[in-house]
């Protein structure tokens, strides 16, 4: 079983996990973290706490980008997610970015193997997602105002033209948000810190709009009612009862058996993407059955021989133990858990919502539309780090035909 603290820090550029799956990764303990960052989430937002949970914003940018200095030769270095290969994919000059990229991309590096260095970095590494360059930007009229928009991938974000933020990207030549450091004697041995305030640590230039995900609240509206903080706070307390009278055999033995994890991990996120919420529980079970024999039926039937039909079948039968009618009525308790997490995951991202000075929009072929910013990422006080997304919300505008991505243009 794998621990909170462990779902991001143990490895570099790790795939960060949504926090309710953290019921099914982490078992008993990532239950029982997950429910306890959204109680230090809610303290937080009601002012009842002297020790604040870290909070960053997931900005829709791409594609990533690591920038610093070479610990080998002190050589400053632009790379992409290749930098932690047996041999690291770095570019310290044009020559060597055109070697290895080409089109757009090719020049969004090279623009930041210009301007970066501006930032004074002299040591370490960081780790962010381009969000523009100059050729990016856009004079939008959305709703009547004249707007500077940039757009990533999904998700426009639009500042107001005449605004003092506005007149700052308006003169910049890269706009980059950063998210994670790296501190080490090699590339292989460097250590991952998230959280961190990150654009303070770097030099101010009009070239570069540099800004770190920390989450700020800059409008002074992210703060819960007492009706708010009571609504989170039943929903909770009823994931906590619920979680004292779980088996935590049943919920340990979906983490610890790899297999069995990945299978239902899968075909909730089935639901997710078709944007399905699960009311009912029993039926969800009933289904998950069900979707893994089948699952294990269509591996055999590819099989060309009999021992390795035999194989697949052996794997259905052994996957298939795990759902007694106990560990069933137990995981109807577990995915009745994930919704009570969900929904006060949901409130939580509401309210942050509120505390952004940037518009977000998704572009149709009838216009903007307002959607909300793609998440953010609580970190609690031992450095794990656990995503806070409306994946109903997230997921349609990914999957659906009528939004423009940025890379549609």
């Amino acid at each position: 079983m794998r621990k909170f603290s462990t779902f991001i820090t143990e490895e570099k550029n790790t795939h960060m996990e949504h926090l309710e799956d953290a019921v099914l990764n982490g078992g008993v303990k990532g239950t029982r973290d997950a429910i306890n960052l959204l109680r230090s989430l809610r303290d937080m937002l009601a002012g009842h706490t002297d020790k604040p949970v870290n909070v960053t914003v997931k900005w829709d940018g791409a594609p990533a980008i690591f920038a610093g200095v070479d610990p080998t030769d002190g050589r400053f270095f632009v790379a992409k997610k290749g930098i932690f290969n047996k041999n690291p994919k770095i570019y310290k000059t044009p020559a060597e970015v055109d070697a290895e990229i080409s089109g757009d991309l090719a020049d969004k590096f090279k623009k930041a193997l210009a301007y970066l260095p501006e930032l004074g970095i002299k040591q370490g590494v960081y780790q962010g997602d381009f969000l523009f360059t100059r050729s990016d930007l856009k004079k939008e009229n959305i709703d009547g105002e004249a707007m500077i928009t940039f757009h990533p991938n999904t998700i426009v974000y639009a500042v107001p033209m005449k605004s003092d933020l506005g007149k700052i990207i308006r003169t910049a030549e890269v706009g980059i948000v950063w998210h994670t450091t790296y501190t080490g004697g090699s590339f292989e041995t460097m250590k991952a810190s998230f959280g961190k305030d990150i654009a303070p640590l770097l030099k101010k230039t009009s070239k570069v709009w540099s800004v770190d995900a920390t989450f700020h609240d800059v409008s002074g509206n992210a703060t819960f009612t007492k009706k708010e903080t009571a609504v989170i706070t039943k929903l909770l307390s009823a994931a906590g009862s619920l979680f004292q009278k779980l088996d935590a055999k049943t919920l340990n033995g979906i983490s610890d058996n790899p297999e069995l994890l990945q299978k239902v991990k899968t075909h909730y996120n089935t639901k997710v993407r078709a944007g399905e919420r699960i009311t009912n529980v029993s039926a969800h079970v009933r289904d998950l059955v069900n979707y893994i024999a089948d699952f294990y039926g269509k591996e055999a039937e590819k099989r060309s021989t009999p021992k390795g039909k035999a194989a697949q079948h052996t794997k259905r039968d052994e996957i298939l133990k795990f759902f007694s009618n106990a560990n069933k009525r137990n995981l109807e308790n577990i995915f009745t858990i994930m919704n009570y997490i969900i929904e006060a995951k949901e409130i939580i991202i509401a309210k942050l919502n509120q505390a952004s000075n940037v518009g977000t929009f998704l572009k149709t072929s009838s216009g903007f539309q307002v959607t909300a910013p793609e998440g953010y990422v609580g970190i609690d006080h031992a450095g794990g780090a656990l995503k806070l997304v409306n994946r109903m919300e997230f997921s349609r505008a990914n999957f659906s035909s009528d939004i423009i991505k940025g890379w549609q243009r």
